[in-house]
C-alpha cells in the first residue's frame, strides 16, 4: 500500500500536519514480539496447574465437611436421591460391565495361554487370570467404564443446572449444593463401585474359563479349583479398596467439573469431557499409589 499516490494538497493545513505526524509515527514504530517464549509457557502452565489443584483441594474439603455434617445429621441426607443414583450407576451399568469384564478375561486368558503352553503349565492360566482380575483389572476397567458413563453424566447434569441458574437458586435459599446434589451421587458411586468390581471379577474369571476349556482342554472344575487356590483374602481386599477409591474419584471428578461448568451448552459439553479426563488421570495416579503402598505393606 506504500506505493499508492495520494494528493492531500486540497486538505486543510491542520489535517495535513496531523497526517504528516501520523506517517512519521508509523515509520518510527516497530512491531513488538508478543509470542510466548518457552519460559513463559512453562510459567503459565504451572500457574494453571496450581489453580486447578487449589480448586480440587477446596472441593474435597467441602465434601469432607459435608460428609461430617450429614453423618451428624443423617435426617438431612437425601436417601431417595442416593437410591436413584445407585440404580443408575449400579444396576444400569451391569450390561456394559458384563461385556467389558468378559472380554478382558478372554484377552488375559489368550495371552497367558501363549506363554504357559511353552512350559507345559496350562493350568496356571487360571492363576494369571484370577489374580489379574481380582487385584487390578476388575477395579480398573470398571472405574474406566463408570468414568465415561457415570462421571460424564454427573458433570452434564450439574453443568446443565448451573447453566439454568438452578444451583444459584439453591444457594439463594440457603441450601448448600454439595449437601443437596453432590453427596448423594458420591455416596452412591462409592457404594456401588466395589459391587460392580466383584461382578467384573466374576465375569473375567468366567471368560478365562471359557478360553481354558476351548483351547487348553482344561475342565471348568479344575480351572475353578486352581483359581480358588491362587486367590486369598488379601487379594480380594486390595481390589475392593481400589474399587472404593476409584468410585470416589470418579464421583468427585464429575461433580467438581459440573459445578464449575460455564453457563452455556458448549460449557456443559466441555465439563463432561474434562470430567472424564480428570477421572482417568486420578485413577491412574491412585492405582500407582496403591501399587507402591501394597508393595511396602506386603499385601
Amino acid at each position: 500500500m506504500s506505493d499508492v499516490a495520494c494528493d492531500i494538497d486540497a486538505l486543510p493545513e491542520e489535517m495535513q500536519t496531523m497526517l504528516a505526524q501520523f506517517s512519521q509515527a508509523c515509520l518510527q514504530a516497530r512491531p513488538q514480539d508478543r509470542s510466548r517464549n518457552f519460559v513463559a509457557a512453562i510459567g503459565l502452565a504451572a500457574h494453571d496447574v496450581t489453580d486447578k489443584t487449589r480448586e480440587i483441594a477446596r472441593f474435597i474439603g467441602e465434601c469432607v465437611y459435608s460428609g461430617i455434617h450429614l453423618a451428624k445429621n443423617p435426617h438431612k441426607f437425601r436417601l431417595r436421591d442416593c437410591l436413584e443414583e445407585m440404580q443408575q450407576c449400579g444396576a444400569m451399568s451391569l450390561p456394559i460391565v458384563s461385556l467389558i469384564g468378559l472380554l478382558v478375561g478372554l484377552i488375559l486368558a489368550y495371552q497367558a495361554a501363549v506363554l504357559m503352553r511353552q512350559f507345559g503349565a496350562d493350568i496356571y492360566v487360571a492363576d494369571a487370570v484370577g489374580l489379574s482380575m481380582v487385584r487390578e483389572m476388575g477395579a480398573m476397567m470398571t472405574a474406566v467404564v463408570l468414568a465415561g458413563r457415570t462421571g460424564a453424566a454427573f458433570a452434564a447434569t450439574l453443568g446443565n443446572m448451573r447453566a439454568n441458574d438452578e444451583i444459584d437458586a439453591l444457594e439463594t435459599l440457603g441450601i448448600r449444593p454439595v449437601d443437596f446434589l453432590v453427596m448423594p451421587k458420591i455416596v452412591a458411586l462409592g457404594l456401588m463401585m466395589p459391587l460392580l468390581a466383584l461382578y467384573a471379577n466374576f465375569m473375567g474369571i468366567f471368560g478365562g474359563m471359557l478360553v481354558a476349556q476351548g483351547i487348553l482342554d482344561i475342565p471348568p472344575s479344575a480351572y475353578w479349583i486352581e483359581t480358588v487356590s491362587a486367590i486369598d483374602l488379601s487379594d480380594m481386599m486390595s481390589g475392593m479398596i481400589k474399587a472404593s477409591a476409584f468410585g470416589l474419584l470418579v464421583g468427585l471428578s464429575g461433580c467438581h467439573r459440573g459445578l464449575l461448568a460455564e453457563r452455556s451448552a458448549a460449557g456443559v459439553g466441555r465439563a463432561a469431557t474434562s470430567a472424564v479426563v480428570m477421572a482417568l488421570v486420578l485413577i491412574i495416579l491412585a492405582d500407582a499409589f496403591f501399587a507402591i503402598a501394597f508393595n511396602l505393606f506386603g499385601i
